[in-house]
């Protein structure tokens, strides 16, 4: 499969290859964990599960997840070892390292090489990492679903439901303590599809406590207004040098007044 790379990004610029390609191995990352049996326990979500289950047009960097499942099936360190044997196996030069400290642990899986290889970069020794983040002890409230989809490979993903993937969305735009363009461009995203539900409110109360234990709760008529406050103090040069790298060719980035209208309306 590590001969396929070359004709994948072939006639692509280097920025636009080097999503392309990053996600192929997303992709497969996400085949090893299904066949290792990991998303029995893990839940997909962030920016890569929109990405992979309902087609956001911009590109993600991490695979995050949640531990929604029973605690003894939970492997993180096996994981990435087996991973990275498959890749080896398959001719690449990979490297796999844990962070189990915390609530959030992470797995680094880095390809020397690959962008060389793809002819992507002229040098030899450039890495390109993908980061597993997995939520050891996630809020409560979240509702799970499986979907079955199709991005280079096929999978069967288990994953937030879409109220739950909005809810944590949410979470990162009202409590990140930086400004994260991706959580913006995804937020307009979200409210410019009606047929997107409302918010896992639940699930949103509990992630903001976690944040915030003092933090008054969210209702369906207030959090509209709650995060229009933060998207209105937010630098928007700064959130548009973020996202513009990732997103797909022909689309654009709006504007901090259309975000706003959008959450008016979805009020």
């Amino acid at each position: 499969m590590r001969d396929h790379l070359r004709s994948l990004v072939r006639g692509m610029d280097p920025l636009a290859g080097r999503n392309v390609l990053r996600e192929y191995l997303q992709a497969r990352i996400l085949e090893a964990l299904q066949r290792a049996g990991a998303m029995s326990p893990l839940a997909f979500q962030g920016g890569t599960a929109l990405r992979f289950l309902y087609g956001l047009p911009r590109y993600s960097e991490d695979l995050d997840f949640a531990l929604e499942g029973p605690p003894e099936l939970y492997d993180l360190r096996g994981w990435v070892a087996d991973i990275s044997r498959q890749f080896r196996r398959e001719g690449y030069e990979v490297a796999g390292s844990l962070r189990e400290s915390g609530n959030v642990h992470a797995g680094w899986l880095r390809f020397r090489g690959v962008l060389h290889y793809a002819r992507l970069s002229p040098h030899r020794d450039r890495v390109l990492g993908i980061r597993i983040d997995v939520d050891t002890n996630p809020p409560a409230g979240a509702v799970t679903a499986t979907r079955l989809v199709r991005r280079h490979v096929s999978l069967r993903i288990h994953h937030h439901d879409r109220a739950s993937l909005l809810a944590g969305k949410l979470h990162a735009v009202l409590c990140r303590p930086w400004t994260k363009g991706r959580d913006i461009y995804d937020l307009a995203w979200y409210l410019s599809d009606p047929s997107w539900p409302a918010p896992n409110l639940a699930l949103l109360n509990a992630a903001v406590r976690h944040s915030d234990p003092k933090a008054v709760p969210l209702t369906c008529y207030t959090w509209q207004a709650e995060v229009a406050v933060r998207v209105a103090e937010l630098s928007w040069d700064a959130i548009v040098a973020d996202v513009r790298p990732f997103i797909e060719s022909g689309k654009g980035m709006v504007g901090r007044r259309e975000v706003l209208e959008l959450l008016e309306r979805a009020g």
